[in-house]
């Protein structure tokens, strides 16, 4: 059996959740003060969803990036870099010049992200240069 190498899943963090509670409490005093404001409790539903749903995981062979509404798969040979934007969250650069926005990844992960990738994405912050 082949051996899978390293794996790193970024995620929005589960204790998110709780805020969603807090919020349900909030809502439900204005949800009853009339008919047809229930609709209001898509709104944690759907935050609900998008916590559990939203995340970046890292492997051997490349990016699995799931958002709300999809999946997509990007293999490391794929890209040409990483981007980085003014509120520090990162993107990879595909070939063709696209840009795929990595939700819940900073630049404080892309160590990991050079870790996991074996060296494709190098490591900017020269963490793992010091290791060895």
């Amino acid at each position: 059996m082949p051996a899978e190498g390293r794996r790193a899943v970024f995620r929005v963090p589960g204790t998110a959740l709780l805020t969603i509670i807090i919020l349900l409490f909030c809502i439900t005093p204005a949800a009853f003060a009339l008919p047809g404001l229930q609709a209001l409790y898509l709104i944690p539903i759907g935050l609900t969803v998008w916590i559990i749903r939203t995340r970046t995981t890292a492997t051997r062979e490349g990016l699995t990036v799931r958002t709300m509404f999809g999946t997509r798969e990007l293999p490391w040979e794929a890209l040409s870099g990483l981007a980085i934007t003014p509120k520090s969250k990162v993107q990879a650069v595909l070939a063709d010049g696209g840009k795929v926005t990595l939700p819940t990844v900073r630049t404080r992960h892309l160590p990991v992200l050079s870790l996991v990738s074996e060296g494709r994405v190098p490591d900017p912050s020269g963490v793992l240069a010091e290791e060895s």
